[in-house]
């Protein structure tokens, strides 16, 4: 196996990010186009457009505010006080060790153990854990911990899984809304009218088209989630493990998990993938985790 090296699987990571959302984009430019034809075909030729336009603007606040989306989402407050000194402490001392600004810091307000980053870039990052951590893991478990979330942010990991947290659940809604319209009938506006007999036939590939991605759409969203390769899992663990120099701190705090944890935190799937184990363990966890298996990353950490 060859040496591995950050700055080229930091520019794979921005390639990836771009490419993925350029295929969100489009899934939700037929989903929306799909809308419009269903309610107001005659000003389809506008659509495409102000499409394009709206989506433009939701990819770039998604990129701007896809962090304060994240963390009000999941519940986080600001980690203030003296019960957090220590957490404050930590992030900062390992800020420094991988040479980024400092991100800020918030609790989530649960008892299982987890932890994810987020935000746009190392200036504008931050990293939440939940109570159960903080009351769970002693301080080199806990360093381990921090120490893979700020991994995931040097790494620049954050841009990728932010946008598509917000861009999944916005083609999610979409595609509820065209399922809705065709369980209760199509819309008037999707009858023929004049003029329409040479594009009838245009006019229900569209809407069959639109019928299948509505159906389809959560689920090749859901894989392009998957597509934040588990390999970035592995390299954050070991980049985290590189910051402590201390591996079994972050093997320990994973065994604890997987011993505690219940899997059943009230998170969205949309932003599961971002936490540092899955918070929703299901039956289909072995077809659509977004996690490399927890023995999977303690045995290598454990290796090292």
């Amino acid at each position: 196996m060859g040496r591995l090296s950050f700055e080229d699987e930091i520019a794979r990571n921005k390639r990836s990010s771009i490419l993925l959302a350029i295929i969100l984009s489009f899934i939700l430019l037929i989903l929306v186009n799909t809308l419009a034809y269903l309610f107001a075909p005659e000003y389809l030729f506008l659509v495409l457009p102000m499409t394009v336009l709206i989506i433009v603007a939701q990819t770039y606040t998604s990129y701007m505010y896809g962090d304060r989306v994240v963390l009000s989402a999941t519940g986080a407050v600001p980690a203030e006080g003296r019960d957090y000194v220590y957490l404050r402490d930590t992030v900062e001392g390992l800020s420094i060790a991988a040479g980024i600004p400092p991100p800020k810091v918030y609790i989530i307000p649960s008892d299982e153990l987890n932890a994810y980053a987020t935000g746009r870039d190392p200036e504008h990052a931050s990293i939440a854990v939940t109570r159960g951590l903080m009351q769970r893991l002693d301080r080199q478990e806990l360093e381990g911990v921090v120490a893979h979330e700020m991994s995931h942010i040097a790494n620049r990991d954050i841009l990728f899984m932010t946008l598509v947290a917000v861009l999944v659940g916005l083609a999610a809604i979409v595609s509820h809304i065209i399922l809705r319209s065709f369980r209760w009938g199509v819309p008037r506006g999707g009858r023929r009218g004049r003029g329409d007999r040479d594009g009838g036939g245009l006019q229900v590939l569209i809407l069959v088209i639109g019928f299948i991605l509505a159906i389809f759409a959560p689920i090749v969203t859901r894989l392009v989630q998957l597509a934040v390769s588990r390999r970035r899992e592995y390299l954050a663990d070991a980049s985290g493990a590189s910051l402590t120099r201390y591996p079994e701190g972050l093997a320990s705090a994973l065994e604890k998990m997987m011993n505690i944890n219940r899997g059943k935190m009230d998170v969205s799937e949309a932003v599961s993938h971002l936490f540092f184990v899955d918070p929703n363990r299901s039956a289909l966890d072995a077809l659509y985790a977004t996690h490399p298996p927890i023995e999977e990353r303690i045995k290598r950490l454990r290796a090292m």
